[in-house]
């Protein structure tokens, strides 16, 4: 059994015992967070597709922790104009653990 979710802009698969690093979410480390945007469910053999969301579904996960992704870098180049500039960033992500999927 498997689920598709959506949060933060981004759609995740996932299972019950999954851990995943979403985008930042207000809550502490020990919290339960409900997802309610289901997008689609694979229960035994049989699919439940969403038009966007499955109704009556959710994702109950727990909040581990937070931490910092990977360091993206940007470099800015003007070809004949002496300008350079890196730039670089981390975004902040919450990891999540999948405890129950409800359909």
């Amino acid at each position: 059994m498997f689920a598709v979710v959506k949060t933060g802009g981004k759609q995740y698969r996932v299972r019950v015992g999954d851990q995943i690093d979403v985008e930042r979410l207000p809550y502490a480390a020990g919290d339960q967070v409900t997802l309610n945007d289901v997008l689609m469910i694979e229960k035994d053999d049989q699919v439940l597709i969403g038009k966007p969301n499955v109704a009556g579904a959710a994702v109950v996960a727990k909040v581990i922790g937070e931490g910092k992704g990977d360091k993206v870098i940007h470099f800015d180049y003007r070809n004949k104009h002496r300008r350079r500039r890196t730039h670089g960033h981390r975004q902040w992500l919450t990891r999540l653990e999948i405890m129950e999927i409800q359909s």
